[in-house]
């Protein structure tokens, strides 16, 4: 079963690579290639020979992908609260270095050799990724332990100081782990998971065995699937003292281990012929002991010091943050209650303007029977 290669065009690089292996001829170049050749492009050239159902489906593939990735944009934008900025999709496309961004309706040479140079590339870069993401998973896990212990009394941190050396004693305390990829490893799958005998381990018969999907190669998930029993010695789910995420990290380190031990092409890949010459070295047959995670912590003193700095940096910088949005929550209300006040005064001066003009003294009305109102002229008489 394929297992995902955890990038991002995982699903995109699977397709195109299950159409190019449909045609013979490529099939053929691609087995029979070097790996510095692949990556230097002399494999995408290939494509132009490929057959021209293959080419149609590959055009669409890549309509398929390029949609995808707009759709992504798009929905990035809106998430952003972007909804009335025009999207610039060729240059946001651009990011996506693995096709060829200018010309979205065909799958060309350029196309090919973009996709297996964004491959090798993001794939080397994964595993390290892959071991910085558990380092700071570990140091986190041990940072919020220090953290609970400062909230509890003498006699409960006692307690928990001891439970946590408990439960570090009852992990270490599992079988011998064998070093993956020796002789006796790979003599206990033949044994336990194909439930054959010993002593009649055949190397070859063993790789045909596990070629799970028989193209003549280990790759890398067929690699950890034969490091299940190992595993299985040491993390048990339902162990408060095992951590599943540690066991995939040993996992990654077995399968590191033995590619660097065996791949001797570089090609992300164990051919049966480099299984077999591996098998006839020292390392293969009296292999060095095997140091598992618990013998190996996977930070130092110094990453944890400026981990923990790191952190209490952030943590200070979202508290003055909120100093801030306080501040300003307080100025703003404190303008609210200006403009309310204002508004106030300016309705009482237009409700008492009306009163005003209603009590003014009307001259010309209300005279007694009898009186006449004096001419303007006489008003300054002597």
């Amino acid at each position: 079963m394929y297992k995902d290669t955890g990038l991002h065009y995982d699903r995109y690089l699977r397709e195109v690579i299950d159409f190019l292996e449909k045609d013979q001829h490529f099939r053929e170049k691609l087995h029979n290639t070097d790996m510095e050749d692949i990556k230097e492009g002399k494999l995408a050239k290939e494509l132009d020979f490929v057959s021209h159902h293959v080419r149609t489906k590959l055009d669409e593939l890549k309509r398929q992908e390029v949609n995808r990735l707009r759709t992504l944009i798009k929905a990035k934008q809106d998430i952003e609260g972007g909804n009335d900025i025009a999207v610039d999709h060729q240059a946001l496309l651009k990011q996506f270095e693995y096709l060829n961004h200018m010309n979205p309706h065909t799958f060309e040479v350029d196309d090919l050799d973009r996709l297996i140079k964004s491959a090798t590339k993001d794939l080397e870069n994964y595993d390290k990724e892959r071991h910085e993401e558990f380092k700071k998973y570990e140091m986190m896990k041990e940072h919020d332990r220090r953290e609970h212990l400062k909230t509890l009394d003498d006699e409960e941190r006692k307690k928990e100081e001891e439970h946590y050396e408990e439960m570090k004693k009852k992990h270490a305390d599992h079988p011998k782990v064998n070093h993956p990829g020796s002789q006796n490893q790979l003599k206990e799958v033949w044994e336990e998971a194909d439930g054959l005998d010993p002593e009649d381990f055949d190397p070859k018969t063993f790789f045909n065995l596990h070629d799970a999907n028989g193209d003549g190669f280990f790759d890398e998930q067929e690699l950890e699937a034969l490091f299940t029993k190992e595993l299985e010695k040491i993390y048990d789910p339902a162990n408060e003292e095992d951590d599943m995420v540690e066991m995939e990290e040993e996992r990654l380190r077995m399968r590191e281990h033995v590619m660097n031990e065996v791949d001797s092409n570089k090609d992300r890949l164990v051919s049966l012929d480099e299984f077999l010459v591996a098998t006839k070295k020292k390392e293969f047959l009296e292999p060095d002991s095997w140091e598992t995670l618990e013998q190996n912590q996977a930070y130092t003193d110094e990453e944890m010091r400026e981990f923990e700095e790191h952190l209490a940096q952030q943590e200070q910088d979202l508290n003055q943050k909120a100093v801030d949005l306080q501040k300003q929550r307080d100025e703003l209300e404190r303008q609210q209650d200006q403009l309310n006040a204002q508004k106030i005064e300016l309705q009482q001066v237009s409700r008492s303007k009306p009163l005003l003009e209603q009590g003014l003294p009307q001259v010309h009305q209300d005279l007694p029977p009898g009186h006449h109102e004096i001419p303007q002229d006489q008003h300054n008489l002597p």
